[in-house]
């Protein structure tokens, strides 16, 4: 029996997650700031592109659309964003910035830039562990966890 590793990379990779969301968060609240890190990415991709479907959304930031109408719904709740119709599709959402959205992305893009920064230290610091998460997510592209363990189960 070996000692595991595999088996722990989900947890692992959990665990790094909370770390960083946990750090992240402590920031804000000093700052005085009432914004959840899972916000980041829609809130980030309106900022740079303007309106936006929450389909093109979870094409852009690789997630499921139910996640981004999930933080949209937040976000509207907390002031940040407006959502309407689209004129093209009355069944699609276009989500952008409400004017307190834009206020806070400005007051916090400085913020955002000390982040990267530190995330690019941490990262040279780690051995550019960031390249090494890419691969995983490319080799678990090319070929799924689940048919990789399976083809071995089922032979």
């Amino acid at each position: 029996m070996t000692d595991m590793h595999g088996v722990m990379l989900g947890a692992w990779l959990r665990r790094m997650s909370a770390m960083i969301d946990a750090d992240v968060g402590r920031v804000y609240k000093a700052q005085g700031l009432k914004f959840e890190q899972r916000w980041f990415g829609v809130i980030n991709q309106l900022a740079l592109n303007g309106a936006m479907s929450v389909s093109t959304l979870a094409e852009a930031l690789r997630i499921n659309q139910a996640s981004v109408s999930e933080t949209r719904r937040s976000l509207e709740k907390a002031g940040f964003i407006q959502s309407t119709p689209d004129p093209a599709d009355s069944r699609r959402r276009v989500l952008t910035l409400s004017p307190e959205g834009t206020a806070l992305v400005a007051r916090m893009r400085p913020m955002w830039d000390i982040f990267d920064e530190v995330a690019l230290q941490i990262d040279t610091e780690a051995g550019q562990v960031t390249r090494k998460l890419e691969q995983l997510e490319k080799a678990l592209q090319r070929k799924s966890l689940y048919a990789r363990i399976t083809e071995r189960l089922d032979p």
